[in-house]
Formats: structure tokens, sequence, C-alpha cells
């Protein structure tokens, strides 16, 4: 959608632009294969993308030594521009904030909103995303006085987890902590409602689809990046041209999760650096991003020294069958 924008308007610096859309799976092997032979093969210079963390580092790295500007949407981990002796990678950047400042809003929305004193945390060691956001909840929550009763940790491929649940009913934590993707929080979330167990679960911006079982998670709580109640004009714009686009079965306007609006800032914010930059060079465009301000969907961005965004983060709550807006937390 952003890009069919800028080509009604122009194009950047006069051109069209092409994208070249490819399957990365969100997995390491797969996204580095389809990396290297869009660069080598399409020589494009600029990526958007990858969507997940796992599949992220890898490609931020070949972006990097290939001298080709990478802006992923929604990849949270710090490691993604980030190389091995956390300096930064020049070429990488993000439109989402890191796990870190996501594990301390988690955390702070818990202490503060919730009252919560005891928190359980749910994650899969596998999931770089996932232990990033436990790492960072953890090290927040106990820092603002909470106290961690237990751990629970499970691998992708899990559909049973009542050994976990079993161990959340012993300790009668005050909140669960389950940093993953919507797949995993639907069967957890349904697990535990047949268990009768009713502790809120607090989540993560992995929560965000439509695909979320909204009855099994109704009462909880997840980090987000923008909410669609948002009354800035940039919000109720995307969101009409969104619906207005892309409907569902019924033909109703569909309604546009963080990945599309993380999506669409992404894109944005790179065409517009080229466009500032006048040229396209990715030399010179990683130095016009650094430094850029951007009213985005998702809020208003420029980016700090490590190319992450500083920027505001959204509660929402699951609550009536509906995803609905609960509060900010600003940076």
């Amino acid at each position: 959608m952003a890009v069919d924008e800028w080509n009604a308007r122009g194009g950047v610096l006069d051109m069209r632009i092409v994208p070249i859309v490819l399957d990365s799976q969100c997995s390491p092997d797969p996204a580095v294969e389809v990396a290297s032979n869009v660069i080598d093969q399409e020589k494009v210079h600029y990526l958007i993308g990858e969507v997940c963390s796992k599949a992220s580092i890898p490609v931020a790295g070949i972006a990097n030594d290939r001298g080709v500007v990478m802006i992923s949407p929604s990849s949270t981990n710090p490691q993604v521009t980030l190389g091995e002796n956390d300096e930064v990678k020049p070429y990488v950047f993000r439109a989402c904030f890191i796990d870190s400042f996501q594990g301390r809003v988690g955390a702070k929305f818990a202490i503060e909103n919730l009252k919560a004193k005891t928190a359980f945390i749910m994650v899969d060691p596998d999931n770089p995303y996932g232990v990033g956001l436990a790492e960072f909840f953890e090290q927040s929550f106990t820092q603002m006085g909470g106290k961690i009763v237990g751990k629970g940790t499970y691998a992708a491929a899990y559909t049973d987890f009542s050994a976990i649940l079993k161990a959340v009913v012993e300790t009668r934590p005050d909140v669960i902590y389950l940093p993953d993707y919507y797949p995993v929080v639907n069967l957890v979330t349904r697990q535990a409602k047949e268990r009768g167990i009713n502790v809120p679960f607090l989540g993560s911006d992995g929560w965000d689809s439509a695909e979320l079982d909204k009855v099994a998670a109704s009462g909880s709580y997840f980090t987000n990046h923008y909410s669609v109640e948002d009354p800035r004009p940039e919000v109720q714009r995307f969101v009409a041209a969104f619906g207005e686009r892309y409907k569902l079965e019924d033909g109703k306007p569909r309604i546009p999760d963080s990945m599309a609006a993380l999506a669409y800032d992404a894109t944005n914010i790179l065409l517009q650096s080229i466009q500032e930059s006048g040229v396209d060079d990715p030399a010179v465009v990683k130095d016009t991003l650094a430094k850029m301000t951007f009213n985005g969907v998702t809020g208003k961005i420029s980016f700090d020294l490590n190319h992450n965004p500083i920027k505001s983060a959204a509660v929402l709550a699951v609550r009536d069958v509906k995803i609905v807006f609960e509060t900010t937390i600003n940076p």
C-alpha cells in the first residue's frame, strides 16, 4: 500500500518503485538464502524485513556486509542492529521498539496497573524473541519490587502445556508473562481456561493478530506498537485506507494489526530517507535515516545511536471478545 501511494505521487527521485517480494518464512536458513539471492542477483540496495528476530539477525549481517540498507518492521531483539561486540550495524535499522523497552513496559504495567506482586514466566528457550522479552521483563519486574515465583519452558512444537500450567496453579502468581506469537498464545490460554486458571496473562506484540483467540485470552493484556483507537490523523487515515483496500471474507473492512502498521511505517521511512537523500545510494541513505524524524502510524519516530526507534508503546486489553486500547507508556 505504501509503495502504491508513493508511485501514485511519482515514485522516489522520479523513479517508479518495483518491490521484489520473497518469502523468508521467519526462519534463518530460508531468510539468508532469499536475502543473498535478491542482493547478489537482483542487485537491490534496500531490504524491508525480515519479520522475525531469529531470521533478521543473520540477514542483518549479510545486508550490513554488502552495504545494503535494511529496515525490519517488527524484529525486536537488540542483536538485529548490533554486531558481536555490540557495535551498531551502520546499514541496519528497525521500525519497532526493542525487547528491553517492551519488557520494561510489560513489567511496569504489571506492577503499577495490575498491582501484581508475583509473576510466572513462560518462554520458548529456542526463540530469541521470547527469550529477550522474558529476560528484560524479569529484570525490570524484580527491580520494581516484584517476585518471579516460577518459570516454564516449552518447545515450538508443544501442543500440551499441562505440566507448566500445573506449576502455575501451584505457585499462584498474580500475572503470567507469555512473550510469544499468537498460535502459541491461543493454545496456552485455551488450556489455561479449561483448567480454571483466571490469572491474567501479559504478552507482547506477537499477540497482535486477527487470529488471536479472544475468548481464550479474555482478561489478558499485551504490549503493542499502536492502537487503531488512537485519534491521531496519521492513524485514522491509515486505518481508513487499509480497510478500503483490504476486506474480510464478508466484505467488511479489515482492521490493520501492528504488523501492517509497522510494515507501512518501515516502508515509508525508508522511501522518505531515499527521497531526502536526493540520491539512490545506500551509503548516503543510511546517514539520512540515522538523523531523520518521521511522523508515522506507530508514533513520532527518530532513531537512537543503536538505530532503534524512540517512540511510545501501547498496552491493549482483551476484553469482551474485543481488543481495546488500555494505556500508553512513553519512553
